[in-house]
């Protein structure tokens, strides 16, 4: 199954749209593969992470995503498609991930068109 990395619902709200979702509407219809918009669940807002570094992201994104309880029972044993629409230092992506393993996902793939390179 395919499945974005959800915005918080008052930066979707200010946004009007979510990227990520897009993205993942679009490549699974075209795959045809099972476009899961709701699978994770953002539990709490985070703030912009533009100006933060590596550690910082990591700790902003902690604790922020979970998996839908109405859908949870589809995770274990499943092949996943996460998508977010830039790849930074892969502090979100990384917690996603993590929620989707811990539900027993068997394989946690990532499609992001974007990749932001850091100076060091």
């Amino acid at each position: 199954m395919i499945v974005p990395v959800l915005l918080h619902r008052w930066r979707l709200l200010k946004r009007r749209y979510n990227q990520a979702a897009l993205i993942a509407e679009h490549a699974g219809r075209h795959a045809d593969v099972t476009h899961l918009p709701d699978l994770l669940e953002r539990q709490r807002a985070t703030p912009s992470q533009g100006d933060m570094g590596r550690a910082a992201r990591a700790r902003n994104v902690a604790g922020a995503f979970r998996l839908n309880p109405r859908h949870a029972d589809r995770v274990k044993g499943s092949r996943i498609v996460l998508v977010d629409d830039v790849l930074t230092t892969g502090a979100t992506i990384g917690a996603c991930a993590r929620v989707l393993r811990r539900g027993g996902a068997a394989r946690i793939d990532v499609l992001t068109p974007a990749r932001v390179v850091l100076a060091e």
